[in-house]
């Protein structure tokens, strides 16, 4: 099995910015409709991250150097949230993922987080099956993406 790596690194590194442009491709694609081939500016607005407020940013590395892999975590309000967890789609399977979310529990718990909190899309089981296989359970659908997206799921896990 290939080594993968993972790395700390700031919001604003341009490898992490390419991956989560790269997240915003395949997602907008999978949730464009005739009638809304683009998000409106609500939507946008909801998925808009302050930088100030992202306390862990992790890239995977792969065992050629390329990144292949994303996560961060952010302090909203008084709340930890998990944000823009994705894996290249020729590097799914691998457990990626799973390594990705120990890392940043790990990360808010080092930080005094007693819950993680995270919001997806409701047109993705794979993200579904992913988190509540690592114990996290649905929560109603908070703020900002209430108000503008009421059929997203939202997960919450308590951290030990």
């Amino acid at each position: 099995m290939p080594e993968y790596r993972i790395d700390h690194v700031s919001y604003d590194d341009p490898r992490a910015a390419e991956m989560r442009e790269a997240m915003d491709v395949e997602l907008f694609a999978l949730y464009a409709t005739p009638e809304q081939p683009v998000m409106d500016d609500a939507t946008l607005a909801a998925l808009e991250i302050d930088p100030a407020t992202m306390v862990s940013t992790l890239l995977v590395i792969g065992p050629d150097g390329a990144v292949v892999g994303h996560a961060a975590l952010r302090h909203l309000d008084d709340e930890w949230e998990m944000k823009r967890v994705v894996v290249d789609s020729a590097h799914r399977g691998a457990g990626l993922a799973k390594r990705l979310v120990a890392q940043i529990e790990a990360d808010a718990r080092g930080m005094g987080a007693r819950r993680l909190i995270l919001h997806t899309g409701g047109l993705q089981p794979a993200a579904e099956a992913l988190y509540s296989g690592l114990g996290y359970e649905p929560i109603p659908v908070y703020e900002p993406y209430a108000s503008v997206m009421p059929a997203s799921k939202c997960f919450a896990k308590t951290l030990g």
